[in-house]
């Protein structure tokens, strides 16, 4: 094997050690990710129980990743825009409003997809 080779192999190594870094850093810092985090759990739990079927296991992965996915991007322009402007302004606050507001939508839509898929294995 090639010197090349194993350069290659070590950068993305610490490629992801930087991604898992990132990971960890929203995870230690931010609550409302780690309550994202134990809720899919929950779910994750729930749909082993109720044995669901794969596009229903699709339709809940893909939504659950879409709110942690946002809830990390929402988590990165809050830090921009405090490195950017450390003093309150109302054009950040509404910067901050908005990203927040995705990751609300992302959530209302969990939900909503939650009770399509488990509400009729309830009753």
């Amino acid at each position: 094997m090639s010197s090349g080779s194993n350069e290659t192999k070590k950068k993305k190594l610490i490629g992801f050690s930087f991604a898992f870094q990132g990971v960890w850093k929203v995870l230690k810092t931010e609550r409302n990710f780690r309550i994202h985090l134990s809720v899919s759990a929950i779910v994750v739990l729930a749909g082993l129980l109720f044995d669901l079927a794969a596009w229903e296991w699709v339709a809940v992965t893909t939504i659950m990743a879409m709110v942690i996915i946002l809830e990390m991007i929402n988590s990165v322009i809050e830090r921009i825009m405090d490195f950017l402007s450390p003093e309150h302004h109302p054009l950040v606050g509404e910067i901050k409003d908005i990203s927040a507001g995705a990751v609300l939508v992302a959530a209302l839509a969990s939900v909503i997809i939650a009770c399509i898929i488990f509400l009729p294995k309830l009753f």
